[in-house]
Parts: structure tokens; sequence; C-alpha cells
């Protein structure tokens, strides 16, 4: 009897992907001996090989928002040999429909979005009201529709390698003899999401001053933040942003006592490996998109103007982060040490 295959169309931001993982557990219990496959751009792979449910990461050789009609038929065409039983499509665009279609697989399920109509063999109709979780809409497309989803929800849980981990730890010449506190400064988004760095580099100060180390993670954009830090810690923390790949810093994150991070990918990513962590929140909500960990505090001013989803302050003042002074993450990081 030939094994059952189910492809599945991941997101495209890394902290969508840590909370699919929570469908692809739910698969794994609706479909115990299939093959899970995840179609999904090649900066995710980091992330599905430390998720065990997964079977095979396919790369999608596209940028963000590229259509590349011609390329999605050939990839889809080159899936057919798989005889994959059914599709997943977590993305709710058109174009993330293609390939599915393309590939000929008989079941093909996900949300009604983007003029999808025949592209989709099962187009579902989403209730936002009995699905108010990101993570809930994704766990939904693996259940029959007319089948409640049981709680409590998997939570997603990255898998670390400890000879990799020293390998990386040994590669950046790092220390582990002192708790290591890691500060996420930076956020793909954009302004509105982060947490002023200057305010970061109070809370560094704070942790330095009582013998922690501080990490500083974040992507080659994120610099320009780090420096920021440094500059007002007389260069003592250790600059991780930009210098390591997505994999490294799942692993040297795993070393953390504590994160502190803005809503971000490295946020979801600090969840999933079950650390404490201080999620600052001002322009977005964690009522979409919490962070899933066992160990989290959310800080959030909830003022009257948020959460906005602006990429940039509407009104200008950016208070829902400016107001969330540096001592009250600083009181917050001695209730989890």
């Amino acid at each position: 009897m030939a094994t059952e295959k189910i492809l599945i169309v991941g997101p495209a931001w890394i902290g969508d992907m840590v909370m699919a993982q929570t469908l692809f557990k739910t698969l794994r219990q609706q479909y115990p001996l299939a093959e899970l496959h995840v179609l999904a751009p090649d900066w995710t792979r980091a992330l599905l090989s430390r998720m065990p449910e997964i079977n095979k990461a396919i790369s999608l050789p596209f940028a963000h928002g590229e259509l590349n009609l011609k390329k999605r038929w050939q990839l889809g065409r080159s899936l057919r040999q798989a005889n994959y039983s059914q599709a997943i499509v977590l993305p709710n665009s058109f174009k993330s429909a293609l390939i599915p279609f393309f590939a000929g697989i008989k079941k093909r399920i996900g949300w009604r979005g983007e003029f999808r109509y025949g592209l989709l063999s099962e187009l579902r109709i989403l209730n936002k009201t009995q699905y108010p979780l990101m993570i809930e809409r994704f766990m939904a497309l693996g259940v029959p529709s007319t089948q409640l989803l049981k709680k409590p929800y998997p939570l997603p849980q990255l898998i670390i390698n400890h000879d990799s981990l020293q390998a990386v730890a040994n590669k950046y010449q790092l220390q582990v003899d002192k708790p290591i506190i890691a500060l996420c400064p930076g956020v793909a988004f954009g302004p509105s999401k982060r947490w002023p760095a200057e305010y970061f580099a109070e809370v560094a100060k704070s942790k330095l001053q009582e013998g922690y180390q501080i990490w500083l993670f974040g992507s080659l954009a994120d610099k320009p933040l780090a420096e920021i830090i440094q500059a007002q810690n007389n260069k003592r923390c250790v600059d991780l942003c930009g210098g390591t790949s997505l994999a490294e810093a799942i692993d040297l994150l795993s070393l953390a006592k504590l994160i502190v991070t803005n809503d971000s990918g490295l946020m979801h990513i600090g969840a999933a490996l079950h650390k404490p962590l201080i999620a600052i929140y001002g322009s977005t909500s964690a009522d979409f998109t919490p962070p899933l960990g066992d160990r989290v505090k959310i800080l959030n001013l909830n003022l009257a103007c948020s959460p906005c989803f602006k990429r940039e302050c509407p009104l200008g003042h950016l208070r829902c982060m400016k107001d969330l002074t540096p001592e009250q993450v600083i009181t917050a990081i001695k209730e989890f040490i």
C-alpha cells in the first residue's frame, strides 16, 4: 500500500511558519503514517528542519509577490509524480493556490481568498468569530470542515541538535559560563512594531551590571539598532545581528535564560523554544498571533489608538512604544528571573 502524501503550501513569513507547526501536529494526529511535504521559500528551511512532523521541504523559488506563471506551472507539473492525496494551502493569495492545481492534486483545501474559485476543490469560508487566532485558521484546514478543533491546542516546539549547537557556539567563540539574556530589537514589518533601541540599551545596561551576558539577535537590517545598544554599553554586548544564519540564530537562542523581543519572527522562534520570553506589543495585537510558549509575558499599553496594524504610526507619536518604559521591562524580567 502506497504511503499517503500531503502537500502543504506554507506561509512566507518566519513567524507564520512557526505557528504553522500547529497544523503539522494536527495533521500528524489525523494521519499518523502520512508523509507531510511543505512547499515554502528557502529561508524557512531552518525552521522546517527542526520540526519532526515534516518529512520533506520543497523549495518555492519566488520572491515576495512574484507571480511568474510559467515557473509555477513547471513546478506544479514536476510535483505530479509524487501523487499527493491532498494539498492544504495556507496563504490566501491567488498565486499560492496555483501550484497544487497545476500538480493535478484532486483535493485542494484552503480559505476563500483572492479569486481562487476553481483553483481550490474545497473552498472554505472563514468564520473569524469562530477562529479568532491564526493557528486556529491553520489547524482548521487540517480537519474535516464539520469537525471541531480539540483543546488544548498543540504548541510549536523546535528541536535543537546539541552537537550542532556546540559547533555554532565554537564558531562564534561564545562563552556560556554566565547566564545569557537575548535581546531582539528589530522587526521586519515596520518601525511601528519596534521598541526604541535606546530602551533596549537601558535594559542591557541594567542586566550587564547584574552579571548577565547580553546577546543581540537580528538580521543585517537590524545592525544599526545593535550599534545604538552597543554604543550605550561600551560594546559589552555580543552583537550577532546579521552575522548568523537563521539556523544558527535558532540554536543560539536556545541557550538564553530569557528573551526580550518585539513582535517578530524571532519572538515566535523564542516561544517555540519554550524559553522565558517578554514580548513587547504596540501597533499589533497578541489577540491574533500571540507567542505560543508556556512562559510568556506580554507587555502592551493598550492605548486607545492601538492596535492600528500600520507599518508607521499614523499619528506620528508612536506612544504605544515610547510610553512603555525600560523600567517596566526590567520589572518584568525580575518576575521571571
